[in-house]
C-alpha cells in the first residue's frame, strides 16, 4: 500500500456520520460539486470538519464553510464587481475537466468588458458548459459577492433538494442578475 492509499484510507474515518444529519448533507454536496473527483471531495470534508469542530451547532452556516473549503478548488466567491476574477474562477473550474468557455470575445483585452456584467458573464459560461453536460451554478452569499460551482447537468435534481435542505438559495448560472 503506497503511502496515498494510506492516507485515503484514514481519512475515511467519518463512519460516526448520521445519514439524516448536515454533514451527510455536505459531504453530498461535495460529491455533486467535485463530478467523478471523491478524493477532492473527501479532502473538501475533511476541512470542512476541521472548520465546524469550532463553530457552536446553532452558529453554524454550512454553505460559508462549505465555500471556504471549495474555494477556487470547486468553487468561488468572488466580489461582484471583480468581472475578471469571475472568468477566471469559472475557467479554473472548467480546466478541472478540460472544457473551455467560449466568452464570445476576448476576456484578455480591456474592450471585452466595456459593456460586460457579471450576470452575462454567467450566462455565457453556462450556455458554454451545457453543450459539454455540465450546469454552472450561483448561489447566494453575503455581500456584495457572487458565489458558485459546476455540476453534470444530470445532477441538477439532487443538488436543488440538498440546497433546500441545506438552506442554500441555488440558481442556474442563466439565471444570475
Amino acid at each position: 500500500m503506497s503511502r496515498d492509499d494510506d492516507d485515503f484510507d484514514t481519512a475515511h474515518e467519518f463512519d460516526d456520520v448520521e445519514e439524516d444529519s448536515v454533514e451527510a448533507r455536505v459531504w453530498q454536496l461535495l460529491l455533486l460539486i467535485n463530478p467523478g473527483d471523491e478524493a477532492s471531495a473527501l479532502q473538501q470534508f475533511t476541512d470542512y470538519r476541521e472548520a465546524a469542530a469550532g463553530i457552536a451547532p446553532d452558529e453554524l452556516v454550512p454553505v460559508e464553510l462549505v465555500g471556504q473549503v471549495i474555494d477556487w478548488r470547486a468553487g468561488f466567491i468572488v466580489d461582484a464587481h471583480d468581472l475578471r476574477s469571475l472568468i477566471q474562477a469559472i475557467e479554473e473550474l472548467a480546466a478541472r475537466w478540460n472544457l473551455s468557455i467560449d466568452w464570445d470575445g476576448d476576456p484578455h483585452e480591456d474592450e471585452f468588458f466595456d459593456d460586460m456584467d457579471a450576470a452575462s458573464l454567467f450566462a455565457t459560461a453556462y450556455d458554454s458548459l451545457a453543450g459539454f453536460g455540465y450546469t454552472l451554478w450561483a448561489w447566494e452569499t453575503t455581500g456584495d459577492r457572487y458565489a458558485g460551482w459546476m455540476t453534470l447537468t444530470r445532477d441538477g435534481e439532487p443538488l436543488r433538494e440538498l440546497a433546500v435542505e441545506l438552506d442554500i438559495h441555488l440558481r442556474l448560472g442563466s439565471e444570475v442578475s
